[in-house]
C-alpha cells in the first residue's frame, strides 16, 4: 500500500514538473514573439520614412539612381520577407544601403543643408536607435529561451513538445566592417 502511494506521489511530482516546465517554455516563446513584434513596429516606422527620404534625395542627386534603387529594393525585400530569418537578412541589407544613401548627403552639400532631408535623416536615425534597442531586447529573450530549452532536463521536455530553436538578430557582415572614411 505504501509503495503504491509513493509511486503515485512520484508520478504526480513528475507530471507537475512537466506542466511547470511546459508553461515556462511557452511564456519564454511568447516573450520572443512579443519582442519580435516590437522590432517590427520600429521596422515599419523605418519603412515608412524611407520613400520620403529617397524622394528628397532624388531632387538633388538625379544621377545617383543606382543607390536610390538599391535602397528601394532593399526596403521592398524587407517588407515582403516571409519569416524572421528572411526579415533579419533583408533588414541587414537595408541598413547597408541606407548607409550609402546617407553618404550621398555628404557628397552633396546642398542636400545636406536641406531642412527636409535633415529632418528625415534625424527621424530615421531616431528610428534606427529604437530598432537597435528592440533588437537587443529580442536577442535577450531569445537567449533566455535558448538557455531554458537547452539545459538538462528541460531539453528533454522541449524536444518532446516541439519547442523549436529561435534565431538571434545578428549584424550583417557589412555592418561588422570598419567604416571607411575618405577625404
Amino acid at each position: 500500500m505504501i509503495y503504491i502511494l509513493i509511486i503515485i506521489l512520484v508520478i504526480v511530482l513528475i507530471i507537475g514538473w512537466v506542466i511547470s516546465t511546459y508553461n515556462k517554455l511557452v511564456k519564454l516563446r511568447n516573450n520572443i514573439k512579443d519582442q519580435w513584434s516590437q522590432v517590427e513596429v520600429q521596422l515599419k516606422k523605418r519603412f515608412d520614412l524611407i520613400p520620403n527620404l529617397v524622394e528628397t534625395v532624388k531632387g538633388y542627386a538625379k544621377h545617383e539612381k543606382e543607390t536610390l534603387e538599391a535602397v528601394i529594393d532593399a526596403r521592398n525585400s524587407a517588407v515582403n520577407a516571409k519569416d524572421a530569418k528572411e526579415e533579419i537578412a533583408a533588414n541587414n541589407e537595408l541598413s547597408a544601403t541606407l548607409g550609402k544613401l546617407f553618404a550621398l548627403g555628404e557628397a552633396y552639400p546642398e542636400l545636406k543643408a536641406d531642412g527636409n532631408f535633415k529632418q528625415l535623416q534625424d527621424s530615421l536615425s531616431d528610428v534606427e536607435e529604437k530598432i537597435a534597442y528592440a533588437r537587443q531586447f529580442y536577442n535577450d529573450s531569445v537567449l533566455k529561451y535558448k538557455n531554458a530549452t537547452q539545459v538538462f532536463p528541460t531539453v528533454l521536455i522541449a524536444g518532446m513538445l516541439g519547442f523549436k530553436e529561435e534565431q538571434f538578430f545578428e549584424a550583417s557582415e557589412e555592418e561588422k566592417q570598419n567604416v571607411k572614411i575618405e577625404f
